[in-house]
């Protein structure tokens, strides 16, 4: 069993995880104990997201497709592949279980024809006071046994963190380019 179980209702707390200082790394990451870490709390993070967005009947991503649009508006389907660092089939299945559950609505771009525009609709604005009450229930989750000043050391580390994957990624060639 998962260390965080499934609620069957809105009301039922997560149950808390047993606390990992315990946790073994294996002696073939032992050179990596900083990205084993990021693995296993990465890991952890999106399963007790998961969890608080099914309440809602949302999947992992599809708040923020949602929070991109409330925040600017509609946006072309490319724009948002782009702005979540998505691909275009894993946006168009987003977008056509947002469309489906009304919280989205597609329509041409009348600049370009092979464009389409997604909008939130009016109903995705109750869905927009659930995501932020969901979002700030997983930042506690996340950050709930640290003080203010370790929060904010944390999230310097995590910015220092990307930033440096992120220059490490625009240097390595895609996996499926010649040699």
């Amino acid at each position: 069993m998962s260390r965080a179980t499934h609620r069957d209702s809105q009301n039922q707390p997560l149950e808390a995880a047993p606390p990992t200082s315990t946790v073994t790394v294996p002696a073939s990451a032992q050179a990596g104990p900083v990205s084993h870490a990021i693995f296993r709390v990465a890991r952890l993070h999106r399963m007790i997201a998961g969890q608080l967005l099914r309440r809602v009947g949302l999947h992992l991503g599809q708040e923020l497709v949602m929070m991109h649009l409330w925040e600017l508006g509609p946006q072309r389907q490319t724009d948002l592949v782009r702005l979540l660092d998505s691909d275009a089939a894993t946006m168009t299945r987003s977008i056509k279980r947002l469309e489906n559950a009304g919280f989205v609505r597609r329509r041409p771009c009348p600049d370009d024809k092979r464009a389409v525009i997604i909008e939130p609709t009016t109903a995705s604005q109750a869905l927009r006071r659930e995501v932020e009450r969901i979002w700030a229930e997983l930042e506690d989750a996340t950050t709930g046994d640290l003080a203010p000043d370790q929060q904010a050391e944390a999230l310097n580390i995590l910015r220092r963190v990307e930033d440096s994957l992120a220059r490490t990624a625009a240097n390595t060639p895609p996996a499926d380019a010649p040699a």
